[in-house]
Parts: structure tokens; sequence; C-alpha cells
């Protein structure tokens, strides 16, 4: 059974074909028409919900995709739709401000651009230009009336930010909290398909034995799309989410190590604070909705060559924890990927843990991303660099990149071409001209082969071009 507070009221739900996303719960069965279906890929933001979930004792609120989520995620959570903003007759500060700011022209986004503000309204204690941009950019207005909605997120603090959700904080803290310690099993089934959200790391081993051929689910930022957009129908779901050690956030001194179910938002810090080119990494990959549910592990998972971490991931020397039953293995993150979507994992065998050296000094990592739109899209090229220099000359490197094969991999002959050589520009043009002993890219709708060639080749002029400084000067990471 899956149990949630829908705004105050638990909901439990037994029956239901797991396939079904929030957004069709809402609209279909609880005839909840304000979230609206845009694209149904978590690119518009119109379906915007906000998930209020316990963090120990505290409460926190984050927006998400209600057409991405499968209903069963919402297990333990608290569900707010824009329904359940109006207090009475009195609209809730957020919507008020989108009123007496002109925030809402044709209005069919003005819902999920509610909910995007209510989530900010909850966890800002003051508005702040640069942050408010960062969680409307998940939402997108076709009227272009972006400026009004700006300057709502600002106005609406004019009302201060206590309002009905935080009176009944500890009332909803205690009934989230009595859900999660039930010891009932969180399932669904419907249609002959099957949802299990088991609690231990044991209990998860053994469901994917009994179903080797169980689709995993953590944020479903990718998985969904199957669903929403191919219409394929996935018999087997099992989430991620409720396994505390596949939630492990730590740094051992050595290495960080991160949970394959841990969201992008949980890990930027961390990541961003290790390797500051990955912050901007992260968060070009989604919007915050995306960044609120999508995970590093699923990124690897789903082994897309055109994924935005494994090539970062690659150059760092990371690796991973695979698990099947009580089993447990460590590869290189560069040997999980055989051929195009092809893995090494075995059925019933999953990514537990993600174990990435911490940076060390005297190497400089770099990352850049290529794609046609700046944020939220998906890459053309993304290639990442670790690099060593000592005494003028080339003493370590490692550089992968994506969307330049069937899988993420490393540029070989391009490594060659620099180890031992004098850090020069004469090096870069050897080691641009090694790359087409490395990829042959294929042209489709996102680019053509030969941009994409010409782009990987000067990424690496752009990393010589913004590394000219004393190699003692070099910040960074670790040679792979």
């Amino acid at each position: 059974m899956i149990r949630f507070l829908l705004n105050t009221v638990e909901h439990q739900i037994a029956n239901l074909d797991p396939n079904t996303s929030v957004l069709d719960y809402l609209r279909e069965h609880l005839g909840r028409t304000g979230t609206k279906e845009g694209c149904a890929s978590g690119d518009c933001g119109a379906c915007t919900v906000v998930l209020g979930e316990l963090d120990g004792d505290r409460l926190q609120y984050s927006a998400i995709n209600a057409c991405i989520t499968p209903v069963g995620n919402l297990h333990g959570k608290q569900l707010i739709t824009v329904e359940d903003l109006k207090e009475g007759e009195d609209l809730h500060p957020v919507q008020q401000a989108m009123v007496d700011t002109h925030g809402s022209q044709c209005g069919f986004c003005t819902p999920g651009f509610v909910m995007s503000m209510f989530a900010y309204h909850k966890t800002h204690a003051v508005p702040e230009r640069e942050s408010i941009l960062e969680a409307l950019g998940g939402n997108l207005c076709r009227c272009t009336g972006y400026r009004p909605i700006v300057d709502a997120s600002v106005q609406m603090y004019q009302a201060g930010t206590e309002d009905a959700f935080s009176a009944a904080r500890d009332k909803t803290r205690e009934t989230l909290a009595a859900i999660q310690q039930s010891a009932d099993d969180i399932c669904l089934s419907g249609n002959d398909r099957t949802y299990l959200a088991p609690r231990s790391l044991a209990e998860f081993a053994a469901a994917l034995l009994e179903h080797p051929e169980a689709r995993l689910v953590a944020g479903g930022t990718d998985l969904c799309l199957e669903m929403t957009q191919d219409l394929r129908e996935i018999d087997t779901l099992v989430y991620t989410g409720k396994v505390p050690e596949l939630q492990v956030l730590q740094d051992t001194g050595q290495a960080l190590e991160i949970g394959s179910a841990v969201s992008y938002s949980r890990c930027k810090s961390m990541l961003s604070g290790e390797y500051p080119d990955l912050q901007e990494l992260i968060e070009r990959l989604g919007s915050l909705q995306i960044r609120n549910q999508g995970t590093l592990g699923g990124n690897i998972a789903n082994a897309s060559p055109i994924g935005d971490m494994p090539p970062a991931l690659i150059a760092l020397g990371a690796e991973l924890v695979l698990r099947r039953g009580s089993a447990t293995r460590v590869i290189p993150v560069e040997d999980y990927f055989v051929s195009y979507r092809v893995t090494v994992l075995q059925p019933g065998e999953f990514i537990e843990r993600i174990i990435i050296p911490k940076a060390k000094d005297g190497e400089l990592f770099k990352t850049y991303k290529v794609s046609k739109r700046l944020d939220d899209d998906i890459s053309s090229v993304c290639g990442a660099f670790c690099l060593r220099v000592e005494h003028g000359e080339v003493a370590a490197v490692a550089i992968a990149f994506g969307g330049m094969a069937e899988i993420p991999r490393r540029a070989n002959h391009c490594e060659l071409a620099m180890a031992g050589m004098p850090w020069s520009e004469h090096t870069i043009d050897a080691a641009m001209l090694a790359l087409a002993s490395d990829f042959s890219p294929i042209s489709d709708f996102r680019a053509s082969a030969d941009y994409r060639m010409q782009v990987a080749r000067n990424l690496l002029r752009r990393l010589f071009l913004e590394t000219q400084m004393s190699a003692n000067q070099l910040r960074v990471t670790h040679y792979a």
C-alpha cells in the first residue's frame, strides 16, 4: 500500500497501475485539474507540484515535475498542489503577488509557476534574484511574461513567510513520521504490474534477484519518458528512494562517496565544493525540478552516450560499487559501459554507490558542456579534462568525452599525444589531430559528425588557453 498526505489529508492507494504518474492521478482520479500537462517530459514546468519530506526532524519542501513522477514515489511524503494554497476566500501570498504584479497572461503555465514560487517561499527566508531565476528556470511561459513573475517572487515576501502550512507543520511531521515508521510493505499493483519500495539494502538486493527483469526508478527523470513519450508499459518497478544505504553522502577524507539514490540537489554542494567546475555542469543538466529528483546513480545507470556526468567521472577516476545479492565488486566508471545502452551489470545487479577521489594539489580539472540551449538541454558534446603539469611537461592526463561515440569514453590516443610532452600549443595541436583516432562521431538532430569533432578539438584548445599559468597555480584533481 502507498500512503501519503494530500495537503493534510492522508491518502492510501493499493490497487492502481504503477505506471500512473502523479499528474494523471491528480487529474484523472482526484479531479485536481489545476496541475497541467504541457510537455509530459519534465521540460515545461506546467505540471509542477511540491513535495514535503522529512529530513530528520525537519520538513523540507521541493518542487518536482508531476508528469514524470510515478505515483508510488509519493509514499511517506506530503503532496501539495495549487488547489491547496488558497485559505478560504483568501489567496496565498504567492498567488496574491501574481495577481498584483499581473504575472499571469494566458494562464496555462500559471499553476506551475505558482508552485515553483511556493517551494521557493518555503525554503528561502528572503528573496534573492539569482536564486529566484534558478527556481523559475524549469517553468516556461510562452507569453514571455517572466518579468512580472520575477517581480511577484519578490513581492510575495511582503506578507511574511508564515502561512497555513507553517501552522500545520508539527501535525504534518507527526503524520509523515507515523507513515514512515509503519512496518507495512510499500507496494502498489494494478493491471498485472507491480511497484516495490524496499526499506533496506538487503531487501532491495533480494527484490532484484527475485525480479531481475525489474526496472529501477529513482527520480524517474529519464525512465518515465519511456512511459510518457514512448507509451511503454513497465511491468515491475523497484524504487531506490527508501533504502538508507543508497542515500549515503559522505566525505571519507580520501574520496566522496555518494549513494546511487542521492539527488543532484543533495550532492551538488559536496561535488562543486571539491570540483568547482561541476557546479555549472550540474546546474545545466536540468531544471531545479529535475535536479530535486534526478540522481547521479541514475545518470550513470541509464548508459546514455550523452549523459552529462559520466565523462567527468571517468576523467576523475571515479569507481562504482556494484551489488548483486550480498556480493559486491568495484569497477572504474569507464568500465561500466559496454556499447550503446549496454552495461556490465549482471541480472539482479545494481549500482550501490559512486566513489569519487578527492582533489589533489597540482592537478587541474575542467569540464565543458556544449548544447543548443545554455540551460536544460541535452549535450551535443561534453568533455572532461584532468591534467597535471610538472616542470612544464604534461605529467598526467585523463580526457573523456560524451556525445562522441556510442558510450562515454576515454580519448586514449589524445592522451598519448599529450603525456610527457611540453604543455604547449604544439602539443595541443597534436592532441587535437589525435582525436580522429579516438572517435568517429555520428550525425543526428543535435549535431553533425563534423561539428562534434570540431567542437571536441576546440575544447582542447580552450583548455590550453584557460590554463596558461605556472604549474604551482594549477588546482586540482585526480589522474585516473
